[in-house]
């Protein structure tokens, strides 16, 4: 347990995020005590931040590290970086010198910085130089930020980002639920023989929003949840066949389906998608060792994956992305290896590599103490991956960081010249605008011109989408009711 203890809590969130890439996974409270096992204290004046790490041994307090910094009152931004950085400092020292590959970087687009600079001018020198010295970022990552900002410019060069947009379906239906799953999905066998409640909600909302985006140029679709899969071959061809009676599919870009579990995935589903011609799916193992997915809860082999995945490339699927999870319970770097070979055999088109993330609702969160000790994340896993990516041809080209993650690193997208998702892109930049439909989806609209975004959600809950689908409806209608 650590303590926060601040006499302004204005710079309170940053303290904390940077305090939890230390140490993931831990709690924090707002007051001093022998329970905690130290605490920040922190003073801000007019122009000066003092910060003290105040160690705690069996009931007695002592100051490790002191000191200050100046902060802006008309700049925020580079006020809370000087606090990163000087709290930074006291953390590195408490772990005898060890360093966060992102320095002080707690945000999930670090890319952001490298684009947002490109667009500006700025040469690839100034980038790096700006990076290392405000956020403490290691040289390795900010390579790699400047190599996927550039890649991400090229990819992106022929949207349009004002009259163009995206569409995101969301399919909150899974098999079972995963360990380290938090993300909005429900147990299928529950909705056995009443996913047409759920269609017919979704559908209302599809319509409504066909209208409001009519005349604008559809770029990408992406279908995911949950996992799409796990509805009927039937569903999945209403599903398609509305989306293709409403939308412009014809004119997109591409047309992702997440397949993901292979437990969900048949030859019928497969031959659906190709009929309603999806360029991109994915498979996605998370790992190919047998007892990790036993203790994670996939109920799938190792054989299944490999047997799907050859299904699909016998049925003309060119564009296959397989997902992997490094820092799994139990998995060390050798695991990882194992699991690249077996990848690399299969020679996916894209391959995304997660950092495994501790969110507060999965059950790998809540039943920490089981897995105590389990969980690894190293950075020669993240090298060793990323190694193994470049062997394959792929490319980095995305990357997005959640907070809790293992190890403090992050999630990166490689893909064969040709291969790279746009959508994937376009929900880390946020430079288009995506409208959602269904349970637990977020629609972001983006005003270029204004350089401003808004987002709207739908609900979560199932039940609660179907019977409030026409509040979700006058929701959206208030944000799209702008667009020009």
């Amino acid at each position: 347990m650590i303590g926060i203890v601040l006499n302004n809590p204005a710079f309170e969130q940053d303290i904390r995020e940077l305090l939890m890439a230390y140490y993931p996974g831990e709690t924090f409270v707002h007051e001093k005590g022998t329970e905690v096992s130290f605490y920040v204290r922190g003073v801000q004046e007019t122009a000066q931040f003092s910060m003290e790490l105040v160690q705690v041994e069996e009931g007695e307090e002592w100051v490790r590290f002191s000191g200050s910094t100046p902060i802006y009152e008309n700049d925020r931004t580079e006020s809370k970086s000087a606090i990163k950085r000087l709290l930074y400092g006291f953390l590195r020292e408490m772990q005898d010198g060890r360093e966060l590959p992102w320095g002080t970087l707690t945000g999930i687009r670090p890319t952001k910085i490298a684009m947002t600079r490109l667009e500006q001018g700025w040469t690839e020198a100034e980038i790096d130089r700006f990076m290392r010295q405000q956020y403490l970022t290691s040289q390795e990552k900010v390579d790699l930020s400047i190599e996927i900002a550039k890649r991400e410019r090229e990819l992106l060069s022929v949207l349009d980002y004002k009259k163009g947009y995206s569409l995101y379906v969301g399919i909150p239906f899974c098999p079972t639920t995963c360990l380290y799953c938090s993300f909005t999905s429900y147990p299928i066998g529950k909705w056995a023989g009443r996913t047409q409640q759920y269609l017919d909600a979704l559908f209302r909302e599809m319509e409504y929003t066909a209208q409001k985006m009519q005349g604008r140029k559809l770029d990408t679709v992406y279908i995911g949840g949950g996992t799409p899969t796990s509805l009927s071959p039937k569903d999945l061809d209403a599903i398609f066949t509305k989306m293709e009676s409403l939308f412009p599919i014809q004119d997109a870009l591409e047309f992702t389906v997440e397949a993901g579990r292979p437990d969900s995935i048949t030859r019928e589903k497969l031959e659906v998608m190709r009929a309603h011609g999806i360029s991109r799916i994915s498979i996605n193992p998370q790992t190919m060792k047998q007892e990790t997915l036993d203790i994670i809860g996939r109920h799938h082999t190792v054989q299944m994956v490999k047997d799907c995945f050859f299904m699909a490339r016998e049925l003309g699927f060119d564009n296959i992305n397989m997902d992997l999870i490094v820092g799994l319970p139990g998995e060390d770097l050798e695991d990882i290896r194992h699991t690249m070979e077996e990848i690399k055999k299969l020679a996916p088109d894209s391959v995304t590599v997660h950092s495994l993330a501790i969110k507060r609702a999965a059950r790998l969160n809540l039943f920490r103490e089981k897995y105590e000790g389990k969980i690894h994340g190293s950075q020669e896993m993240i090298e060793l991956t990323a190694a193994y990516a470049r062997e394959m041809g792929l490319e980095p080209y995305y990357l997005y960081r959640q907070k809790n993650m293992a190890g403090n690193f992050e999630n990166v997208g490689y893909a064969r010249p040709g291969k790279a998702c746009l959508y994937n892109i376009l929900i880390m930049e946020e430079l288009q605008t995506i409208v959602a439909c269904g349970a637990g989806t977020t629609t972001k609209v983006v005003f270029p011109a204004e350089n401003r975004k808004e987002r709207v959600e739908n609900v979560k809950e199932v039940e609660q989408y179907t019977t409030r689908i026409e509040e979700m409806i006058a929701r959206k209608e208030k944000l799209l009711v702008n667009l020009t």
